[in-house]
């Protein structure tokens, strides 16, 4: 392990002394959960890895993600996450729903300094030219701070609501990041494959902005390591990053010759000590996930068959996957992703309990120091 990578682990240590000095850890404690086991590659810390993909996807730890709402809400959220320090704010575009670069390139002139990240834009109902024409837009207003992820999202949502054949997703993300990142990177692409065809240029390369593609297995994942400038993981349990994600992810950059390149871990936190509301929570606003194919597989793979028996989180899911329980707890807990290999956490906050905003809030808070020490 760098030097680097110890002193980032003491300063979190000495934090959690200091939160509680402060009065900011609650009297009322459970023992952290979302235990990492020891194993193969246990020692994989983030700083083995190299970032590629320019600014964008430098020295920054922690990012949230800022949806839900109408583009109001979802702006002003952006907003109070760079005042809170949080080095990134992420956006998901799915359903009919607001559209995440455009809402992105409101951001870029109400924000300063923090990243802004899509994950994801759904790879099938958008051309990857008018992906770039979007990210064009939003690079310019906020030079070096945007991170374009993207994915094939899944089978249900797209050939429910847009009637296209869902078929070969990882070719299909192929070809789409392929055209998005050779136009972006390169100023110009001249590509015809199975789904798409692309002819274009731009008026100036934009090497700095990252194309990222969302993983949950390792197919994705060592395609990731191969061709893309980052992964973007959700859901996915700490072991799963270690065991799985993480060496399928070296094996495609050592295919591919390159370094290899950072893996962004979404992750779920609930600030909250009452176990039984944080289950109740979770079933409340996450309570898709096992019902999609995609992560039922990879719960399966992971260790958890009730994923695809059931179609809902087990206990067992939710302590191995959501990092929850106090302050202290929840800090440990996302350790535990840096530790199995991930370069970056994105936060999804599940909010718990009677008060839902000073949940958030509470969440919000502990990601803040927890960058500011990082």
């Amino acid at each position: 392990m760098s030097r680097a990578c110890s002193r980032s682990r003491s300063k979190i240590r000495i934090a959690h002394g200091r939160w509680r000095r402060q009065g900011l850890e609650p009297a009322r404690r459970r023992p952290a959960r979302f235990a990492l086991p020891d194993g193969p590659g246990s020692d994989h810390g983030s700083c083995a890895l190299e970032a590629k993909g320019g600014e964008a996807l430098k020295d920054t730890r922690y990012g949230v993600s800022a949806g839900g709402g109408d583009a109001s809400t979802v702006l002003n959220r952006i907003v109070e996450i760079e005042e809170s320090g949080i080095g990134a704010a992420w956006l998901t575009t799915g359903g009919a729903g607001i559209d995440g670069l455009t809402v992105l390139a409101a951001a870029a002139t109400r924000t300063n300094r923090i990243k802004l990240g899509t994950s994801i834009v759904p790879t099938w109902p958008r051309h990857p030219i008018v992906a770039v024409q979007q990210a064009q837009v939003v690079e310019a207003l906020a030079p070096g701070r945007l991170r374009l992820g993207i994915g094939p999202s899944h089978k249900p949502a797209i050939q429910a609501m847009y009637g296209f054949d869902f078929r070969a997703p990882l070719g299909h993300l192929k070809e789409y990041v392929h055209v998005a990142r050779t136009l972006l990177h390169d100023g110009a692409v001249d590509f015809k494959g199975e789904f798409y065809e692309a002819h274009a240029r731009i008026a100036a390369p934009m090497p700095r902005v990252p194309v990222l593609a969302s993983a949950l297995r390792r197919a994705s994942f060592e395609y990731c390591g191969a061709e893309t400038d980052g992964a973007i993981s959700w859901v996915c349990p700490p072991a799963h990053l270690r065991d799985t994600a993480l060496p399928a992810l070296k094996r495609g950059a050592e295919r591919a010759g390159r370094p290899v390149p950072p893996l962004i871990a979404h992750a779920p936190i609930c600030v909250h000590e009452r176990v039984e509301e944080v289950r109740e929570a979770v079933g409340e606003q996450l309570a898709i996930y096992p019902k999609l194919p995609f992560y039922a597989r990879m719960f399966a793979d992971a260790g958890f068959p009730e994923a695809i028996e059931s179609a809902r989180w087990s206990e067992r899911m939710i302590d191995a996957t959501v990092a929850h329980g106090s302050e202290t707890a929840v800090a440990r807990q996302l350790e535990a992703l840096i530790k199995s290999g991930a370069t970056e956490i994105l936060v999804s906050v599940v909010t718990a309990g009677p008060d839902r905003k000073a949940s958030w809030k509470r969440a919000l808070e502990l990601v803040g120091k927890l960058e500011a020490i990082a």
